[in-house]
């Protein structure tokens, strides 16, 4: 069994906490042991990031990005063993994993090129006011277990390339892939400037109240959010928080079904619907209801439900015993309350944790599978009359992370998505993220924005030079 350690101030070093499982949700059985961290040893790493920031923080923007390209070379030629422990860990089917971590590459390269621009405020005989944006210090990033590899990325990637130094905790349930990519960032940066500290549940609190950090980027639940945040309050750290979504997905009349259904069917079941803006509910107009239903369900059974490292499977298990739970209970509530279960709607008979993909007609608002984020495998279907109505009972959720309109008539369609209750609205189209737009939620989806300048200036504070120029003399 394989053993993984810590990496704190450039070295690497067992966890004095001693180690814990890391399970493959395909066989249920554990594979590898990783560190568990004690608090001394975060006390090390974030005194490390302290020290490191002293010089890090002052290093030209040229050399940041010089050292981000080379990282995501790195990450290119190792990403089919990245790929193949993110299957292990995660589940996921192995073009799926190998894609994360491809994007990860792609997305270090957009960091390294992103530029922190001063802005001219005024420029006058006797004065000139610029903005400049500086470091903040020392970056906690704290990541779930959905797409380990590729949050991390995300949190950590600009981080570095603003100036700071990062702390980096995964979840863990996936700790291992981003143990290997801190250790392949470590690489090219100074000691200090990465950290990871592994632990299980619990330890992120620590982090999260801990005086020497500057900054939280946290993804995950908004249960554990407004614990972060809470705990967060007492050095008033800065926050980016990506929680819970409930996406809602609105098809509008006359919508060619064949047209858009495998579209619609991967934003809901992209990552076995374990994605945070994966499509969670499905408003479909009573004219094309069942339309809809059997296009999806004919899409459903097509999928190959397996080990993501077995040849021609498109379909992994769920990552966690608990979230495999869940998902069980949900369906299982909607069965009960009358809901018909037009394809799967059980946990199969193997061992890990599979469960097939799962359409679900006959529910409405008010019931759990749809006011509830399933987040797993199953897609609700649930009938409208009236444009507007509709509108309601979607924004009606507390989430608004995304949500989507599709429909013939683009015009029409875009009308409605911009009032939609979400930090993003997309039109005949789902989930679809890129470096260069932000991305973020509102509501109880969290705050703050990943991704372009937007991104980026979030992970510094901002200073307003004023200079009086000497009066000219005459």
């Amino acid at each position: 069994m394989n053993d993984y350690q810590l990496l704190i101030d450039g070295a690497q070093v067992p966890g004095e906490g001693g180690h814990f499982e890391v399970i493959n949700p395909a066989s249920g059985q554990p594979f590898a042991h990783c560190p568990a961290a004690s608090v001394a040893q975060l006390e090390q790493a974030v005194e490390a990031a302290q020290q490191a920031f002293a010089q890090w923080g002052r290093t030209s923007c040229k050399e940041r990005c010089e050292r981000l390209t080379r990282i995501a070379d790195d990450i290119e030629q190792e990403a089919e063993a990245l790929a193949k422990l993110i299957v292990l860990e995660q589940g996921k089917p192995l073009t799926l994993a190998f894609s994360e971590v491809m994007g990860g590459a792609a997305w270090t390269r957009y960091a390294a090129n992103q530029e922190l621009p001063v802005e001219l405020v005024e420029d006058t005989p006797t004065q000139r006011i610029e903005l400049h944006r500086k470091p903040l210090g020392v970056v906690a990033s704290i990541t779930p277990w959905n797409w380990p590899f590729m949050i991390a990325v995300w949190h950590i990637m600009p981080a570095l390339r603003a100036g700071n130094c990062v702390i980096s905790k995964p979840s863990s349930l996936t700790p291992l892939s981003t143990i290997r990519l801190v250790e392949i960032i470590a690489r090219h940066v100074p000691n200090g400037v990465i950290n990871i500290v592994t632990g299980e549940r619990g330890f992120g609190s620590a982090i999260a109240s801990h005086p020497g950090i500057h900054k939280i980027v946290f993804t995950g639940s908004t249960a554990v959010g407004q614990q972060v945040m809470h705990a967060a309050a007492g050095n008033l750290k800065r926050l980016t928080l990506e929680l819970g979504g409930n996406d809602a997905a609105i098809v509008l009349p006359d919508t060619p079904v064949e047209a858009v259904a495998e579209d619609i069917f991967q934003a809901a079941f992209l990552n076995m619907g374990q994605t945070c803006a994966a499509l969670k509910r499905l408003y479909v107009h009573e004219s094309q209801y069942q339309a809809f239903a059997e296009a999806l369900v004919a899409i459903a059974q097509r999928q190959v439900v397996g080990d993501g490292l077995e040849e021609k499977v498109t379909f992994g298990p769920v990552q966690n015993l608990d979230q495999l739970e869940l998902v069980t209970e949900l369906v299982d509530c909607a069965r009960a309350q009358g809901a018909h279960v037009l394809c799967g709607g059980a946990r199969l008979d193997r061992p890990g944790f599979f469960y097939p993909p799962t359409i679900v007609t006959g529910v409405r608002d008010g019931q759990r599978l749809v006011d509830e984020e399933q987040f797993g495998p199953v897609l609700p279907l649930i009938a409208y009359r009236e444009v507007e109505d509709v509108l309601r009972h979607t924004n009606a959720s507390e989430m608004g992370l995304g949500g989507s309109v599709w429909g013939a008539d683009q015009a029409q369609a875009q009308a409605l998505a911009s009032r939609l209750e979400s930090g993003v609205a997309w039109v005949n189209c789902h989930a679809q993220i890129q470096p260069n737009t932000p991305f973020g939620g509102c509501k109880m989806s969290g705050f703050g924005v990943e991704f372009g300048l937007e991104g980026l200036l979030e992970y510094t504070a901002q200073q307003l030079l004023f200079v009086r120029k000497p009066a000219v003399q005459s």
